[in-house]
């Protein structure tokens, strides 16, 4: 089982210890005397066959479902990983293609809520340009589009010691905005993807409009990852007081690219509830319990304490 595999916290590590049957029935159990829904994280690692990678995500899909979890979050690049930029574009599609209708499909099949944390969408002028945008899609219990946030901060790096050189503007279309948070089954979801990890004024934007979850979706290389992922996940928690989910891309994709992994969910006070190493796909199940939000906020009501906009630009008008 691909849930033996992850590093497990407080809130999940029980099932390990439990043939799956019994891990179901405890799971479903506590739900009903908690009342509280469990988010799956996963981690995958892609390649460029489209075929093969739904295969593996639908695995981990209906082994989460089987867990107890209603929604199940997938990392960007979760349809493929291109071995070049001209591979990259030829296999994107539109929101009407084929990978999406089978995502819908499954979640209407097995009445769960999907992330799809980052899809390669053909852009409007697709035709004319051959630009993509790099697309966060929320997927309801019957198969329906809820929301779709397109990345806007794009990752354009060049770190020649450690070896990372990408510029993902080269092809992809920054997104126009950001979009309100999803209310779903465990919660209201922000939707960010990768980088835009490291732009705090997004995640604090997303808390302000009723954000109770922040997720970020990524494909983080091994040495950024190695550097700054955790602590980058714990720090938006702890500063917005959300829940953090973290699918994430792990292992090698092909010959010219690999991805860090470690999906992570951590709670609104910055605690990591579950890691799912950096070596083979899996996933944590995770409950949300947003009465910790709620107390988390009104313990250290950071929010209330925050001055108006004008104080903080004060130096910029000196």
């Amino acid at each position: 089982m691909f849930t033996a595999r992850c590093i497990l916290g407080t809130s999940a590590k029980y099932l390990t210890s439990l043939p799956a049957p019994r891990q179901q029935i405890k799971l479903q159990n506590r739900m009903s005397t908690l009342l509280r829904p469990v988010a799956a994280v996963c981690q995958v690692t892609a390649t460029p066959d489209k075929k093969a990678n739904f295969s593996a995500c639908k695995q981990l899909v209906e082994e989460a479902k089987g867990r107890g979890a209603s929604m199940v979050f997938l990392p960007e690049a979760f349809d493929y990983i291109g071995s070049s930029r001209e591979e990259t574009l030829s296999l994107s599609e539109s929101l009407t293609g084929d990978t999406i209708s089978q995502y819908s499909q499954l979640a209407r099949k097995l009445e769960v809520w999907l992330s799809l944390g980052g899809f390669h969408e053909r852009g409007h002028n697709w035709e004319s340009d051959r630009r993509i945008y790099n697309s966060h899609i929320i997927i309801n219990d019957k198969g329906e589009i809820v929301s779709v946030y397109r990345k806007s901060h794009l990752f354009d790096v060049e770190l020649p010691e450690k070896g990372v050189s990408l510029k993902e503007s080269a092809f992809t279309i920054p997104g126009p905005s950001l979009v309100s948070p999803v209310q779903t089954p465990i919660g209201k979801v922000g939707l960010g993807i990768c980088y835009d990890l490291r732009f705090p004024d997004l995640s604090l934007a997303l808390q302000r409009q009723g954000a109770d979850i922040l997720t970020y979706p990524s494909a983080f290389t091994v040495a950024t990852g190695a550097a700054h992922w955790e602590v980058l996940l714990r720090a938006r928690a702890i500063e917005t007081q959300c829940f953090v989910l973290a699918a994430a891309q792990v292992g090698r994709h092909h010959e010219k690219r690999s991805s860090y992994g470690h999906a992570l969910a951590v709670d609104p006070w910055g605690e990591v509830l579950g890691d799912c190493g950096g070596e083979k796909p899996g996933m944590v199940l995770v409950e949300i319990d947003l009465e910790k939000v709620s107390s988390t906020r009104k313990n250290m009501p950071v929010q209330q304490h925050r001055r108006n906009t004008d104080f903080y630009q004060s130096l910029e008008k000196s």
